[in-house]
């Protein structure tokens, strides 16, 4: 009887445990694929207001970071802000994880100085389009050298965006005291489509203008008027350019690859300077796979970017991985170590780049292709 019992009781034991096992393999297996999909990572990229090439750029990149992200779990929104300053301030405090920003603000950034109030621990994670910058005049103003424009009214960008931190070393050199505290020449805060209208009723003398070539506003000057290109001193753009890093040798054609002129009155090659340029950025602190991650799909679908905006022409060998006086974000170096166009010795780490630095702001230059990239109506010098 005792051993009828015992049975029994081991068959209602192996039938509760057939029942149990499943359930509790069941309960693993849920637990274990409600933890398998990643995080979605959100990530904003500030821009800058529409007008100028910061917004669509910006636009084009996250549109693409989004469309072929792979196996990331990124989702990538753009955001227009007032430009490069906004962005700095907004990525140090968390509020964007990417922004556009012109490389001579970004210099001063890091540095704390030039109207800076500390340093902020900005990083580079891909270098974007030149800022070719010039001064133009009317035909017979007076004004054959940049070192003529003391006491004139010279047009310097709009207010607030940011130009001082490029332009004072520029004019400072040349012997035209630019700084926040001193000028020895008159400022007209304007845009470049604004300082047309004001050099044609005489309202400015002079004006600075910057961008990709052909700039549209200077395009729009030399078919309005007979224009004067101002040239740089040679010793002196030559010195600016070994001492800032954000600085850049660069030429003008006299005419397109079909011939044509690209500016108007401009019968020979203008030596030139990239003034500062445009730049994705981010954080020193920023997770260094994501930025890995970011800045591979930027480079393998970079075709897809220029399809947007042909400033993405500027992905290339030479130019991504160019240090303009910001350090790269070790993210950046990574994948740029990997298809073999970082350069060890350019001044791309912080350390590097710290030894590097240039004062504060008190051979053949390489040729811009015209249309290549072009701009909007504006420059790469976003405030």
């Amino acid at each position: 009887m005792a051993w009828h019992a015992r049975l029994v009781f081991t068959g209602v034991l192996l039938v509760l445990l057939g029942l149990t096992l499943p359930w509790l393999a069941g309960c693993g297996s849920r637990s274990s694929s409600s933890s398998s999909p990643e995080k979605r990572q959100f990530v904003t990229l500030g821009t800058a207001p529409v007008g100028g090439a910061f917004r669509p750029v910006g636009d084009a990149l996250a549109s693409v970071l989004n469309e072929f992200k792979g196996e990331n779990t990124w989702r990538v929104q753009s955001k227009g802000t007032k430009g490069s300053q906004q962005n700095i301030r907004e990525l140090e405090s968390g509020d964007i994880q990417l922004a556009m920003s012109n490389s001579a603000i970004t210099y001063y950034a890091i540095r704390g100085e030039s109207g800076w109030d500390k340093p902020y621990e900005m990083r580079a994670v891909v270098t974007l389009a030149p800022n070719v910058g010039l001064f133009i005049t009317k035909q017979g103003s007076g004004i054959q050298t940049i070192a003529d424009l003391k006491n004139k009214r010279v047009v310097v960008g709009p207010s607030g965006a940011g130009f001082e931190m490029f332009l004072g070393p520029l004019m400072t050199a040349h012997g035209v005291t630019y700084s926040s505290e001193t000028q020895d020449f008159n400022p007209v805060n304007a845009s470049y489509s604004d300082a047309v209208s004001l050099l044609g009723d005489g309202a400015a003398d002079a004006a600075f203008m910057g961008g990709a070539i052909p700039t549209p506003a200077v395009t729009q000057a030399s078919t309005s008027y007979d224009l004067f290109f101002v040239p740089y001193d040679e010793a002196v753009r030559k010195r600016l350019i070994h001492e800032y890093p954000f600085y850049e040798e660069m030429t003008i054609p006299a005419k397109t690859r079909d011939g044509k002129e690209t500016y108007r009155g401009m019968t020979e090659d203008f030596v030139a300077m990239n003034v500062g340029s445009m730049h994705l950025i981010t954080t020193a602190g920023q997770d260094e796979t994501l930025v890995y991650q970011i800045t591979k799909t930027i480079w393998e679908n970079r075709a897809e970017i220029v399809k947007q905006h042909r400033a993405a022409l500027s992905i290339n060998e030479r130019n991504a991985a160019r240090f303009t006086g910001t350090p790269f974000h070790p993210g950046a170096i990574r994948f740029y170590r990997e298809i073999g166009i970082w350069s060890e010795t350019d001044a791309g780490s912080a350390d590097e780049a710290e030894a590097s630095a240039a004062p504060p702001a008190d051979s053949a230059p390489p040729p811009v292709e015209p249309d290549a990239p072009p701009d909007s109506a504006s420059n790469a010098s976003e405030s």
